[in-house]
């Protein structure tokens, strides 16, 4: 029983995308058809453990499922002749022995099928989400587990996918014309970012999860046979064959990383960098200017060809990042250019150009930049400077394998330096130095502050610790370090939310006695006339828009039907909501909202009881954890930041200010 219920998993995962991309074609309704095939998989659990799995389970399964869609289209009650003369035809083709009977799916119906999964109408969780179940054939659970996050997050991400692919009559065709290029760019970033979140896991215990990179190497050879004419497909493919080759020499023997230039090569996977070449080569062939994918591909053929990380041709990694750029001026890109630069010029110059992205909003929570920054101020001799660093990239990362690996090297680089662990703290009888992280842990639960002032305080300090590092002397926290933190962090934040932050690091800097490290920052004047209300146009623009969460979708409604402040409907608890009466009491004022709400809210708390109303989108890493008041104690994760829940609705409503800035949540509320 149990192989063959191995043998059923095995089967689906291979056969799935075919039979689902089939039926869609048939259905034009990629919902309905996953359901269909679904109701196949059920009958092959029902009927394969008595009678034996056939010679050909694809073909069993793809027949079923066909008969399944004759079913429905008859009790459709389908109208036209067209449609009538479908189902006759369908019914007559599956008549008789069904693995006989049943025809192998077009190839164009999977690639179809890629390109209504990666549409870019839904937002990347979405896509990402539903391509690994209609195409890798992947559960919710198998997802969620890949991903680190709840089976029912997952869930609803592919409902809300298909809804919207089927509210916005997406068709099953394959783009043609200009529409190609957009289209295929985003099935090969959904295709990558698999791979990406497998290769170099974004949170967790572990570095790798190797079943992403798998699935991701599975879709993208697939792709490459769909379209074999497209450069970029087969230099997706060369760039994850050849990082995947080194998966078996980047991790210790503790599942520690194991940094590139210090990897044993011979552990490198041959076959797959043989593939990878051979992916290269049908790249070129295909012919025209090289783009992203190919150019990144050039470059690991590049680690690929050295025999000793000695004989790395850093010049042309670097000239190749340069041409990258060109193409491609990310801030990301432009960090790996920095990196090239360091090899083959010398660290001060990887050095300078990676000083350049210190104040990009974008890389501001991105802790490879200050681990970069900190392997070249090592090479430097700057140990000191790279030990705070590699401490601040620490606490950035979600990952716990890497946040380790970080700290180690924070620490062997302080023991290379003269300075050690920062001067005075080394020495016998001297006071022990203060640092930036425990004082303001300190300051937080003096108890001299109401619970609000608290939650606003951390919010700032929070952003200050991650920008310059839990372990930062507190006397170095000085006026120009705190305007850096500022500009990145709050630089096109309204007066209201920068002075909120400024008051915060004045409070925190008077209690530790360092004079005013925010004298360089000017109060920002209030405007005198609010920002006016988002008008019915924009408003009834914003509600029709497919891509947001529910989350989202809940306080964006819940703000403007209460007309209450934002604070206090982000304050919200879920035990002090009142669903029936349509309120909530928070702080010392009551929260009222109407139907819109009341249809969202329940499916949001999703049974929860306690705990904030509106949850961050990940649980903390062990540095960040919030107060017990802001902690959901069911799920672990916090409460949602007005700074994130204000990013979200800008970046979301971009499209639709004319100003092209984005609106802020403050403008949801009514006037008048």
């Amino acid at each position: 029983m149990l192989d063959v219920h191995r043998t059923i998993d095995a089967v689906w995962k291979l056969e799935s995308a075919r039979i689902v991309a089939g039926l869609t074609r048939m259905v034009r309704d990629v919902g309905l058809a996953e359901e269909l095939a679904q109701d196949a998989l059920v009958a092959a659990l029902e009927q394969w453990p008595a009678s034996g799995i056939p010679d050909n389970p694809g073909a069993w399964l793809t027949a079923i499922a066909k008969r399944r869609a004759v079913d429905h289209i008859r009790r459709a009650e389908l109208h036209t002749r067209k449609q009538e003369q479908l189902a006759h035809e369908l019914d007559r083709r599956t008549e008789g022995d069904p693995v006989g009977a049943a025809e192998e799916p077009e190839q164009d119906d999977v690639l179809r099928l890629m390109f209504v999964s990666c549409h870019p109408v839904l937002p990347t969780e979405e896509r990402v989400a539903l391509t690994l179940r209609l195409l890798g054939g992947l559960t919710a659970a198998e997802i969620a587990r890949a991903f680190l996050v709840g089976e029912q997050d997952v869930a609803r991400r592919i409902a809300r996918a298909k809804r919207t692919l089927a509210r916005e009559g997406v068709p099953f065709e394959l783009p043609d014309g200009s529409e190609l290029a957009e289209r295929l760019a985003s099935v090969l970033e959904v295709v990558y970012l698999v791979f990406n979140e497998g290769y170099s896991a974004t949170s967790g215990d572990d570095l790798m999860r190797p079943g992403l990179c798998l699935e991701a190497l599975r879709l993208g050879r697939l792709l490459a046979e769909l379209v074999p004419g497209e450069a970029e497909v087969h230099g997706l493919v060369a760039l994850m064959e050849i990082q995947a080759s080194r998966s078996a020499a980047r991790t210790g023997p503790s599942g520690e990383p194991v940094r590139l230039h210090e990897q044993n090569r011979g552990r490198w996977d041959q076959l797959l960098i043989r593939r990878g070449f051979g992916a290269m080569l049908r790249a070129r062939q295909a012919g025209g200017p090289p783009g992203p994918y190919v150019l990144q591909a050039a470059i690991a053929v590049c680690h690929a060809q050295a025999r000793t990380a000695e004989e790395t041709d850093w010049p042309r990694i670097a000239s190749l990042y340069e041409a990258l750029v060109r193409l491609l001026p990310t801030p990301v890109v432009r960090l790996n250019l920095a990196v090239a630069v360091g090899r083959a010029r010398g660290p001060e110059a990887g050095l300078a150009l990676a000083d350049e992205l210190l104040a990009d909003p974008v890389l501001r929570d991105y802790h490879l930049l200050p681990g970069v920054r900190g392997d070249l101020l090592a090479d430097l001799g700057r140990y000191r400077e790279a030990r705070l660093e590699f401490e601040r990239a620490a606490a950035l990362t979600r990952n716990a394998a890497e946040r380790a690996f970080l700290l180690r090297r924070a620490d062997r680089v302080g023991e290379g330096g003269a300075a050690g662990d920062g001067g005075a703290a080394g020495v016998a009888g001297a006071a022990p130095v203060r640092r930036l992280g425990e004082a303001a842990e300190e300051f937080l639960a003096g108890g001299a502050l109401d619970p609000g002032t608290v939650r606003s305080y951390r919010q700032t300090l929070r952003r200050l610790r991650l920008g310059l590092g839990e372990r930062l002397p507190l006397a170095e926290l000085d006026a120009d370090r705190v305007a850096g933190v500022f500009a990145t962090a709050w630089g096109g934040a309204a007066p209201a939310t920068w002075n909120r932050h400024r008051s915060a690091v004045r409070s925190f800097a008077a209690w530790a006695g360092l004079g005013d490290p925010a004298a360089g920052l000017e109060r920002r004047a209030r405007s005198r006339t609010p920002a006016p209300a988002i008008d019915p146009d924009g408003l009834a623009a914003l509600w029709a828009l497919p891509g947001p969460a529910l989350r989202e979708r809940t306080l964006w409604r819940l703000l403007y039907e209460s007309a209450a402040p934002v604070a206090a409907v982000l304050a919200l608890n879920v035990e002090d909501l009142d669903l029936e009466d349509r309120r909530a009491r928070s702080g010392g004022r009551w929260v009222d909202w109407r139907s819109g709400t009341a249809r969202l809210l329940p499916e949001l708390l999703a049974g929860r009881s306690r705990g904030p109303v509106f949850l961050a989108d990940r649980r903390p890493g062990p540095g960040r954890m919030p107060a017990e008041a802001d902690r959901c104690p069911e799920t672990g994760r916090g409460r949602l930041s007005y700074e994130r829940a204000e990013y979200l609705f800008k970046r979301t409503t971009r499209p639709l200010d004319p100003d092209g800035r984005g609106w802020t949540l403050r403008r949801l509320r009514p006037r008048g």
